[in-house]
């Protein structure tokens, strides 16, 4: 449009030379800067507030689709292909971290326990299934280790525990946590990957007093426990965002809200059709 033409090269050219070079009288271009803004653009102008706003409600993280899908739920009625095109003008990308890291086993052995879910990640219903896996996070201090178990029926946290030290007592902490708030049944099958702390004697314990099966992943596969890996492939995106905490008690700080807070009751996933955990679970126990 040669108005917008206009717009973009005044700060160099004077006003009156561009009307003359692009056959525009002068007048008609400031009234033209006096008129309103069309209904259609005001419409995206409060469209890309929502947009910046959910954007950093749900911490810098959604993509165009999920973008869209979190405006639906709050009752802000718009197009797919217009959020992607509205995000762009504010300059909004999803930057994400590769999502596994690949390592390649030195030699073919037999997995201490055998894997008893074989990437079969869909389950329908809670206390079926839980995984388990270990992160660290860096602080000034030094660093802090992580444990989770995660139930795959609605890729719910139900358990986690944080210490400076990677001994079998952290799993432990986190499985304990999840057994005490859960309760489960007899026969729930616990997997992880081959590490030592998971095929220690305390930790196997742990879990035959409760009843729990053991499952583990094939040695360096790490797309054999695929989502315990999303999990903190999502927590070092969403929550930490590169950053260095200054302090462990900061790092738990950090996790702490976004498991409790944001995960498990905010965040929309994708293989839950775009519903949260907390309200996968809630409807289950309506129909159950």
């Amino acid at each position: 449009m040669k108005y917008a033409s206009i717009d973009e090269l005044r700060s160099e050219f004077p006003v009156k030379s561009l009307c003359r070079v692009l056959d525009i009288s002068r007048s008609l271009y400031y009234a033209f800067k006096k008129a309103r803004p069309s209904l259609h653009s005001q419409e995206d102008l409060a469209l890309r507030a929502e947009i910046v706003r959910i954007n950093a409600a749900h911490r810098w993280a959604p993509g165009a689709i999920k973008m869209w899908r979190l405006l639906n739920a709050e009752g802000i009625q718009c197009g797919k292909h217009r959020v992607r095109r509205l995000r762009k003008l504010e300059n909004i990308q999803t930057t994400r971290i590769k999502r596994f890291r690949v390592m390649q086993a030195m030699e073919r052995v037999q997995p201490p326990a055998p894997d008893l879910v074989k990437r079969g990640f869909q389950v329908n219903a809670p206390n079926k299934i839980w995984v388990g896996d270990m992160t660290c996070l860096r602080t000034r201090e030094g660093w802090i280790h992580l444990a989770i178990v995660l139930d795959l029926f609605a890729r719910r946290i139900v358990g986690w525990s944080m210490d400076a030290t990677q001994a079998a007592t952290l799993p432990m902490a986190a499985l304990s946590m999840a057994l005490a708030q859960r309760k489960p049944c007899a026969g729930l099958i616990f997997h992880s990957d081959q590490g030592t702390v998971y095929g220690s004697h305390d930790y196997r314990e742990l879990m035959q007093a409760h009843g729990v099966r053991a499952s583990m992943s094939r040695k360096g596969n790490c797309h054999d426990n695929a989502v315990a890996e999303s999990f903190f492939s999502n927590l070092k995106n969403e929550a930490m965002h590169g950053r260095l905490f200054a302090s462990r008690d900061e790092a738990r700080a950090v996790v702490n809200d976004y498991i409790e807070v944001y995960y498990n009751r905010q965040r929309l996933h994708q293989t839950l059709g775009y519903q949260t955990p907390a309200a996968v679970e809630a409807a289950f126990r309506v129909l159950n």
